[in-house]
């Protein structure tokens, strides 16, 4: 990988609030120009109907995905909070558009043309059956009063799903310990850490963030501090219940003004899984499959969990949700002699994303250029430039934005700044996608250092990226990971596994002093350890669909979320929750960011 100047068009991400609500205005006033064109054709075709519509998703989407992008990333709060006004808006406007008759009239009468639909190529005529489908399951066929009703709702819940997004990554919490109470930290953890004087005593400030929370609950041997850490995450974002339970609500209420029983019955019929019925069922098989593995696994757990109580002359008192990665990781080290601080050693961040860019080059046929001197919203950003191998065709560009800061999205996501599309002069648009994530920053004295299952993390989104990158579509709606729901993961879910392949480890897997590769023998160690704990492990992942299912797939606009969450996880999960008050459900963002009923496909495309 060199460096050399950008090619292609490369975006403006230097925008302040004015300019983002100048771009939200003219897309809104050019959106609307062309449906109201559209609207007044007299002889409805593909070329004067579809066609229009369509360009105006391929043309608007790369400023749209821009502006909305940057409340996840941006540094400066006016900024973000323009970005979110512009959603709200922009997302107020999607929805009347696809409520509007005149077009819905026009568009139908194309879709019922069979002489035109004839003449259609694949991909044009999965566009228009999509169009059609769409505006129909946005009650096109309901009463004036019904479908202003449903405008009304959609706006609403486009604005609850915003602001409860915003306040997750705005929101992190924090605990302060003595040295001693966080015994069984390496010291890197400790270096820049900040500190804070509490009643005369100085502590160490641990944040909710991923790179200070996961160490804590794995690796602190004192319960009290993994339990008040686990706390502090779980009782972050309060404002965030109310505004899942009414989202959960009014979803109900749309799915039953369209003719459904639940959400998920609606929310469903696009998928692979086609019905609840499906998705029930097979988290129901796979809960009971997996029940037998964790049987024994609990076994091991309560095991070392009852010699600890004895050491120290307490009596057991059950397994509790701040035990879980605890004891999981002390069975890894000792049935495996694996320590993730030996592990992270070998995988310093810059070797780590060269050797995993060198897999996805290698297997793509691709070659990925570092931008010098990038424009990009943080200096921590980087700029890659995709071209097929050759060098000789230009395919798009992906950003990485991997170290956590304050106000950042906080979990790691890959957005779709620019879909792949083909223009009206027959030219094609380059695709953009962002990787945004949260690993562990560099210190004074080493670099940064991951974990074996962060490098699995890093395989997994870029996995989205070239899914992003390498996507070729006449249309920006089928670009990339706009697929069936159920289906997204399936590609970066398959790509991880090049993370336990152990000649691939070996290339990039080197030791951050003196260079040398992994020893094989760790890596055999690591292999054998992948599947130590997948009882419960995925047993936390059908806790999450089932609760999701719980929530989705019922008649009553009531449901507790809150209540559920909690009963759920323990009686799934086999881990008891805090005897005080928690709600974690509060930052479960997949039940507001898209997955809401859909939370079963992470396990069904594996």
């Amino acid at each position: 990988m060199s460096t050399a100047p950008a090619k292609g068009t490369v975006l403006n991400f230097n925008l302040g609030p004015e300019e983002i609500t100048r771009i939200t205005d003219r897309l809104i006033s050019n959106g609307k120009a062309i449906q109201d064109r559209v609207a007044t054709q007299s002889n409805p075709t593909f070329a004067n109907v579809v066609v229009p519509l369509a360009m105006r998703e391929n043309e608007q989407s790369s400023e749209y995905y821009l502006i909305t992008f940057l409340q996840n990333v941006s540094i400066d709060k006016d900024v973000r909070d323009a970005s979110t006004m512009a959603e709200e808006r922009l997302n107020a406007f999607e929805i009347e558009s696809s409520m509007r008759e005149d077009v819905y009239a026009v568009v139908r009468a194309v879709f019922n043309n069979a002489s035109e639909m004839d003449k259609l190529g694949a991909e044009d005529r999965r566009l228009i059956e999509k169009m059609e489908l769409s505006y129909r399951r946005n009650g096109l066929a309901l009463s004036k009063d019904k479908r202003e009703r449903l405008g009304s709702i959609k706006k609403h819940l486009s604005e609850l799903e915003t602001r409860f997004s915003r306040n997750v990554n705005e929101g992190d919490g924090f605990e302060t310990f003595t040295r001693e109470e966080l015994d069984g930290l390496v010291d890197d953890f400790f270096e820049g850490r900040e500190t804070k004087v509490v009643d005369g005593v100085e502590k160490y400030i641990v944040t909710t963030k991923y790179p200070d929370i996961v160490p804590v609950m794995m690796k602190a041997t004192n319960e009290t501090t993994r339990r008040r850490m686990l706390f502090a995450e779980e009782t972050r974002c309060p404002e965030n219940i109310p505004l899942l339970q009414e989202a959960v609500k009014l979803r109900l209420e749309v799915a039953q003004l369209l003719g459904y029983r639940t959400h998920a019955e609606y929310k469903l019929e696009l998928s692979m899984a086609k019905a609840p019925g499906a998705v029930l069922a097979f988290e129901k098989d796979l809960r009971q499959r997996l029940d037998v593995l964790a049987d024994k696994e609990i076994k091991e757990i309560e095991a070392l969990k009852r010699a600890d109580k004895k050491a120290a002359g307490e009596k057991y008192d059950g397994l509790f949700s701040w035990d879980f990665r605890y004891y999981s990781n002390m069975v890894k080290e000792r049935k495996h002699n694996i320590n993730d601080d030996e592990v992270k050693e070998y995988f310093p961040m810059k070797e780590v994303t060269r050797g995993i860019l060198e897999i996805y080059q290698t297997m793509l046929g691709l070659r990925f250029v570092k931008v010098e001197d990038a424009a990009v919203w943080h200096p921590e950003v980087e700029l890659y430039e995709v071209w097929e191998a050759d060098g000789k065709k230009f395919t798009g560009h992906f950003y990485l934005d991997l170290f956590p800061r304050a106000d950042k999205y906080n979990h790691a996501a890959v957005w779709p700044i620019r879909p792949g599309f083909v223009r009206a002069d027959g030219t094609h648009e380059f695709p953009v996608a962002a990787m945004v994530a949260n690993f562990p920053k560099p210190t004074a004295s080493k670099p940064a250092l991951l974990k074996h299952s962060d490098a699995v993390t890093l395989l997994h989104e870029l996995g989205h990226v070239l899914h992003s990158i390498c996507s070729t579509t006449k249309w920006a709606r089928f670009h990339g990971t706009a697929t069936e729901g159920d289906f997204v993961e399936s590609p970066s879910q398959m790509l991880e596994n090049w993370g336990w392949e152990p000649s691939e480890l070996q290339k990039f897997a080197v030791h951050y002093k003196t260079g040398k590769p992994i020893p094989a023998e760790l890596v055999k160690r690591l292999v054998a350890a992948k599947n130590e704990g997948a009882g419960l492990f995925n047993l936390r992942q059908v806790f999450f669909g089932m609760f999701d299912m719980s929530i989705h797939h019922t008649e009553d606009p009531n449901v507790d979320v809150k209540k559920n969450f909690l009963k759920l996880r323990q009686e799934i999960s086999r881990f008891e929750n805090d005897s005080n008050d928690t709600w974690g459900t509060s930052t479960f963002g997949h039940m507001m960011g898209g997955y809401d009923a859909g939370y079963y496909g992470y396990m069904w495309s594996l």
